[in-house]
């Protein structure tokens, strides 16, 4: 008997032992569950603005972790060894979720204001990003998310309220683009527009030479973004070699800033990145 997630516009139909697309997602038993929950590839103490966040808690650092799994294909992935990996794979370290909320706990004193799940896209873990949530904000402490936004619209909705801030992937503007990547432009769009009722936002592009970097593009992006909250900052972040797109040229630099320049027509917080 096959068993569907519910999690993500894949909706994945699983036989028993069949891992999903994400490479972290199972159908045992008739139920799908996550192989990637409590076991985490990364774990670190880092600056909130890493994130990127901009205009959430600023100077503050946050306990930032990471496992397995995506349900995107970006050829430009800076932790495929991570996000395209399976189960067997990479090596993890078992942190409960009761563990996590201690050390976050624990780390107060060195300035560490919450809990960031990134480095992979943690709704791949859904339960295990879900659970933490619960007891880091009882610890009185902020839930921070960094996803690409291919979520389905009940299961964000179940965890919006338990997320204090979000850095959200907007990796272009065009359904083509992202069906190269995997994706679905209006699930992405749509989490945007939900969380942005829900908590603080903010959106990040990075810009791939001949890809999803033309002057109309980006426009249309920042038009639409405005038209969710003007005030949602945008980092538009410049692209370097990677994974399968080794071989493409960076972003130039002046590229970078004219495209903000561009974006800052329509927004009112535009930052550029790896300049």
């Amino acid at each position: 008997m096959k068993t569907r997630c519910a999690l993500c516009f894949h909706h994945c139909v699983l036989d028993e032992g069949q891992t999903g697309l994400c490479q972290a997602r199972e159908c045992r038993g008739g139920r799908i569950v996550p192989l990637n929950y409590g076991r985490l590839t990364a774990l670190a103490l880092d600056p909130i603005e890493k994130k990127p966040l901009r205009r959430f808690r600023p100077g503050s650092l946050i306990l930032s972790v990471g496992s397995f799994g995506c349900n995107l294909r970006c050829p430009f992935c800076q932790n495929h060894a991570i996000s395209m990996a399976g189960v067997d794979a990479v090596q993890t370290v078992r942190v409960s979720p009761e563990q996590l909320a201690a050390k976050a706990a624990e780390l107060i004193p060195q300035g560490n204001v919450g809990v960031a799940y990134t480095y992979n896209e943690p709704l791949t873990g859904y339960e295990y990003v879900r659970d933490c949530a619960s007891l880091v904000r009882a610890q009185g402490l902020v839930n921070v998310l960094v996803t690409n936004g291919t979520v389905d619209d009940a299961p964000w909705r179940a965890l919006l309220p338990l997320i204090d801030a979000v850095n959200i992937d907007l990796k272009g503007f065009t359904a083509a683009w992202y069906r190269r990547l995997g994706g679905d432009l209006d699930t992405v769009k749509r989490s945007i527009v939900l969380a942005s009722e829900q908590c603080h936002v903010e959106v990040t592009t990075l810009l791939v030479p001949g890809e999803n970097d033309s002057p109309e593009e980006i426009r249309a992006l920042a038009r639409w973004l405005a038209g969710v909250d003007p005030r949602i900052p945008l980092h538009l972040s410049r692209f370097f070699p990677r994974y399968r797109m080794a071989e493409h040229p960076p972003t130039p630099v002046e590229e970078v800033y004219r495209l903000a320049e561009e974006a800052r027509t329509y927004l009112t917080y535009v930052y550029t990145g790896n300049c």
